[in-house]
């Protein structure tokens, strides 16, 4: 065959920053189809279906009511217990989800990974874009408690941003926002658990550890308390999470409660570059030379 004839090759890649977004753009179609498998096949066996989106936050909720809410007397800063907790959870459930599917990315898809190529990617990003789906439902219950409170005369309308701003500023910069939040513990999640997949491949014993660390930063992000509810003497450590400044001011944003902290979340801005950077770093020198250790 005449060299000149040769249309596409195979090389190693050779740096350490090498993001294949031509293709990405070109496997957008396996893309979209990881998002429909996983939002269409994971409740396709079950009696209810879908409804245990709807059903485990309830649950959950009632749980923290009982406990937290009602054993524990954590206060939730004059905002009804069901739309603190639920806000708290559904950001947290989005976190959860996705840094569990991306920390066991190359474990999970060693068997097709070892088979065909497509660049690596796609599977972190489509899971969180499908878990985004999940969190827009879960989300979309919280807004209905919400609605109920607020024509029932529980809990009058209180977004932050708006009683800062007006309604005419407020309400854009608060949906601007809120996405903007959302997008960031995704990315952040997404970032972490590629990093912890990357090193997974070669020590076993990290999948344990991060399973005990993820149940212990729920604790130390304020899910399930506001971070005015903590003594002084513990803020500063508090402050050291990076999701802490974002899930204040994701209820900030909606609740009117908690703190919107501009030095916080631009630290958590700066962390989430950073650690995504060296995601994929990590990531694609991992890519090479997994199969040889999984």
């Amino acid at each position: 065959m005449n060299p000149s004839e040769v249309v596409s090759s195979i090389e190693p890649k050779k740096k350490w920053f090498d993001v294949d977004l031509k293709g990405l753009w070109r496997y957008r179609d396996l893309y979209y189809m990881y998002i429909k498998r996983d939002i269409v096949t994971q409740y396709k066996q079950t009696v209810l279906g879908p409804i245990w989106l709807f059903i485990a936050p309830i649950l959950t909720t009632i749980v923290y009511m009982f406990v937290f809410g009602g054993l524990a007397g954590i206060s939730t800063d004059g905002v009804p217990q069901p739309l603190f907790y639920m806000a708290g959870i559904s950001l947290w459930n989005y976190f959860n989800t996705c840094f569990g599917i991306c920390s066991t990315t190359f474990a999970a898809n060693a068997g097709v990974f070892g088979k065909v190529y497509f660049p690596r990617l796609v599977v972190p990003l489509s899971a969180c874009t499908s878990n985004l789906v999940k969190f827009l439902i879960q989300f979309s219950m919280f807004v209905a408690i919400y609605v109920f409170y607020a024509f029932s005369g529980g809990f009058s309308a209180n977004f932050g941003l708006v009683n800062e701003l007006g309604w005419a500023a407020g309400l854009p910069l608060t949906v601007l926002v809120t996405i903007g939040l959302v997008l960031m513990v995704g990315l952040l999640a997404m970032s972490w658990g590629l990093i912890i997949s990357s090193w997974t491949t070669k020590y076993r014993d990290l999948t344990f550890l991060i399973t005990f660390g993820v149940q212990l930063l729920m604790y130390a992000t304020p899910v399930i308390y506001p971070v005015s509810f903590a003594p002084e003497s513990y803020r500063p450590y508090l402050e050291i999470n990076p999701l802490t400044p974002v899930f204040e001011a994701f209820k900030f944003t909606l609740l009117g409660t908690g703190t919107f902290d501009l030095a916080g979340l631009l630290t958590s801005v700066i962390v989430l570059l950073v650690t995504l950077v060296l995601a994929v770093i990590i990531f694609n020198r991992t890519e090479q030379k997994f199969m040889d250790t999984v």
